[in-house]
């Protein structure tokens, strides 16, 4: 796959989870009426993160929203803030990933700048996915805890009869809903950050300049550093005059009787 593909499938994968997060969120299926042996069929209860409602037979729908802050048990108070900052941490990713496309040039931006914003939007996302995650789960435990305590106080012992019916609440549409979403956010910032190692430019390979020096006692060539003294040598040096190719020496200019005039 390459990097731009696997880039696009990333943002577009974190995008869908986004919005299946906030979707989520807003969604009043939290916690449906557990309706096995249930006796009263004419009301559905289902509770949200921020209303319950009640929905009759008839199909009238009542909801009303928790007005109280204080009084909302702690463990719902919790799951609201993990949403509340897997969504905010998702827009953050998507905007740091739109600029981080490949495919979108923005002025003079480098590859470097544009795999290390790919590198923060996939952390970001990551981090947004399992918030989502989290909270969703701790909704789900806090759920089946109070299933099984409402089962347990539900039936009494007296004489084999059913003293208390106490309503009981199982999982909503919701909690799927944010587990998946939470996941596809979870796995396109990791195909983000996968993506960010082929937007990272090589490290450039500068050659070695071949450079050839007037004396022959140091040689420089693409090989390395090369020292020789001269001992043990018989090749001598060539150079090219104007007259043709002559040895060192012989380039070399001799007194003349012509100089001490």
């Amino acid at each position: 796959m390459s990097v731009t593909a696997c880039q696009g499938l990333g943002f577009v994968v974190s995008m869908i989870g986004f919005a299946g997060m906030i979707a989520a969120t807003c969604m009043d299926q939290w916690s449906t009426q557990d309706l096995y042996n249930n006796p009263v069929t004419a009301v559905f209860n289902y509770q949200g993160l921020w209303r319950s409602c009640v929905r009759e037979s008839s199909g009238f729908t009542e909801c009303r929203g928790y007005f109280t802050l204080l009084g909302l048990p702690a463990m719902l108070q919790a799951v609201r803030a993990l949403m509340i900052v897997g969504i905010v941490l998702g827009v953050i990713g998507l905007l740091v990933s739109i600029f981080a496309l490949k495919c979108i040039r923005i002025g003079n931006m480098e590859d470097s700048a544009k795999a290390k914003m790919t590198l923060t939007s996939g952390i970001v996302f990551i981090i947004s996915g399992v918030c989502a995650i989290i909270g969703v789960s701790v909704f789900a435990n806090m759920l089946v805890t109070n299933f099984w305590m409402s089962s347990a106080s539900m039936y009494g012992t007296m004489g084999g009869m059913v003293q208390t019916v106490q309503t009981r609440y199982t999982f909503g549409a919701a909690l799927f809903v944010g587990w998946v979403a939470g996941g596809l956010t979870l796995i396109g910032g990791v195909m983000m950050c996968i993506a960010c190692r082929g937007l990272t430019p090589d490290d450039t390979n500068y050659r070695a300049v071949s450079y050839h020096a007037s004396g022959h006692n140091i040689g420089y060539n693409s090989g390395g550093f090369k020292a020789s003294t001269g001992f043990g040598s018989n090749m001598k040096n060539k150079k090219i005059y104007d007259g043709g190719a002559r040895t060192e020496d012989e380039g070399q200019s001799h007194p003349s009787k012509y100089d001490y005039v």
